[in-house]
């Protein structure tokens, strides 16, 4: 045991952690570590078959050697100067992450944050399958189930912000952590977007599948450029619209509970309904709080000359797959014979939500 850890000393402690996880089919993944900087903790009792090359797992390779030692230069770095984060989130969450265990691992935390939005989705896909639910003369999703939505949505929530704290607090922070957590965070965008359209649905006073298609681009190319920004600068600008759609979306599930999907017929101002708003927050927010910010933090770091790729096609890449799956997406849509999204329109969402995290892992 004790010459094993001598021969593995040149690595980190990450490199480590994530051996001793294939020699155990990576089933303590969730409880070796979180997001946040390198350096793990380890189990010197744990057994070992460390693969000649990288990380794998049923034969296949899912991290290289070469990925492998990029883990042990790797430090974690993110800026969050959103006023609710700093001021209203940060301290709730300073006091939740308390409440925690030291033992409780911080992918376990993970984990559990983004399988209450899959509970939401697949509850609001039993309850509202083809997003005809909140229409005039359906049956509309029980008043109650929206407060159960609206609950499990701010704890994912607030599990999501407090599994980096967790991490810290224990010391137990490692590259692939972050990877897991990043990830499945990618995943994420799909699920509560999809979720919240069946409080407006597609009937006379909601908005079509195709325009929910096009809002869900918009918060996954919204997810990306954060990303975007990490790929140029090195850092990771938290974005300050995720905190805010997460509080107003859990707040209107609370509200529908109490007024009824009935309420979001009636107009929001003069002739504007409350599906437009919805639209015009989506797309707002992109467009004057997103898109800006990230322009310019991408910009400071031209000026100050720390920006990681010098080609406009180095630091234009990370878009190429997003880009070149909203495409064939979009062209699959209007060729479709049996006109797929119209015909199935949660299951194409849910394609697309997968398709898109898989390529967001790869660009970390």
């Amino acid at each position: 045991e004790a010459e094993e850890e001598a021969a593995l000393s040149s690595h980190s402690r990450s490199r480590v952690v994530l051996l001793r996880m294939w020699g155990r089919r990576c089933c303590c993944f969730l409880s070796e570590g979180g997001e946040g900087e390198a350096g793990g903790r380890s189990d010197p009792s744990a057994p070992r078959s460390p693969p000649p090359c990288g990380l794998a797992m049923a034969g296949y390779e899912y991290v290289s050697a070469e990925q492998l030692a990029g883990f042990d230069k790797y430090k974690y770095s993110a800026v969050d100067n959103n006023p609710l984060s700093l001021y209203v989130m940060h301290p709730f969450w300073n006091t939740v992450v308390k409440i925690f265990p030291t033992w409780l691992a911080p992918n376990l935390i993970t984990f559990c944050g983004f399988l209450l939005l899959v509970f939401n989705f697949f509850l609001m896909a039993y309850f509202d399958p083809d997003f005809y639910a909140s229409a005039p003369d359906h049956v509309h999703v029980p008043n109650k189930l929206w407060v159960i939505v609206g609950l499990l949505n701010f704890i994912a929530y607030t599990l999501d912000g407090v599994d980096g704290k967790q991490a810290r607090r224990t010391k137990s922070s490692t590259p692939l952590g972050e990877l897991f957590d990043h990830g499945l965070d990618s995943w994420a965008c799909m699920f509560f977007v999809v979720t919240v359209y069946s409080t407006f649905g597609r009937g006379s006073n909601g908005v079509s599948v195709f325009v929910l298609y096009l809002l869900l681009w918009v918060v996954l190319f919204s997810f990306i450029l954060s990303h975007w920004e990490k790929y140029n600068t090195g850092i990771l600008f938290l974005p300050w619209g995720y905190d805010i759609s997460q509080v107003t979306i859990s707040i209107v599930y609370i509200v529908t509970s109490i007024v009824g999907v009935e309420a979001w017929y009636e107009p929001f101002l003069f002739n504007v309904l409350y599906r437009d708003l919805f639209t015009t927050m989506i797309i707002g927010c992109a467009l004057t709080v997103t898109l800006p910010m990230s322009l310019h933090n991408y910009y400071n770091a031209y000026s100050s000359r720390t920006l990681k790729h010098d080609s406009l096609y180095e630091a234009m890449l990370p878009f190429l797959s997003p880009v070149l799956l909203f495409v064939l997406c979009t062209l699959w849509i209007f060729q479709s014979p049996s006109d797929i999204l119209e015909a199935h329109p949660r299951l194409f969402y849910f394609m697309v939500g997968t398709a898109f995290a898989n390529i967001s892992v790869n660009i970390h």
